[in-house]
């Protein structure tokens, strides 16, 4: 296998970091947490066993896309909050940035500025030209999200079944 560099970003008060073994524990309670599963536009992993498989392939895809989603790691406590990073599998209809954090840490500004990092290295050092998130209609923290981050609705489609929206945002001017 070769040898492949996962990028760590840090804002204010957040690392966007490679996960580690120990995070998965905090994954799992993540992945199985009721308020966080009705805002995510899958239905897996439901179970344990999923959120370990899923936990897998978060590294996998760096390996195979050079791209994936960082763990988001509190500075201050060490805490594990959740993910945030990019995803682009055969047939997806963009190049999208996605985030989930454990409902403890809402309300607090780390999904923004997380994601804000997550997006200026998807423009920057990955040169995307366009970036996507897909956001289920009823998840309007989401959508106030990607709109915080300049992200406007460009349509509707329905991957894997679900109805979504589709925000996107072309990369600024500064980035070309």
């Amino acid at each position: 296998m070769d040898d492949f560099d996962i990028p760590t970003l840090e804002t204010d008060r957040l690392w966007l970091r490679r996960f580690r073994r120990g995070d998965l524990e905090a994954y799992t309670e993540l992945c199985l947490d009721p308020e966080v599963r009705r805002g995510l536009a899958w239905s897996g992993p439901g179970s344990p066993l999923g959120a370990s498989r899923h936990f897998a392939c978060t590294y996998g895809e760096w390996w195979l896309a050079g791209f994936g989603v960082w763990a988001v790691e509190e500075k201050a406590t060490a805490a594990f909050l959740g993910w945030i990073g990019f995803s682009e599998p055969p047939g997806w209809p963009g190049f999208e940035l996605c985030w989930a954090l454990h409902p403890r840490y809402w309300g607090r500004g780390f999904a923004t500025e997380g994601a804000r990092t997550a997006l200026a290295h998807g423009f920057e050092a990955l040169q995307r030209g366009h970036v996507i998130s897909l956001i289920l209609p009823d998840n309007h923290a989401s959508q106030r999200l990607a709109g915080r981050l300049g992200m406007r609705q460009e349509g509707r489609t329905a991957e894997t079944g679900v109805d979504l929206f589709i925000f996107g945002i072309d990369r600024p001017q500064s980035c070309r």
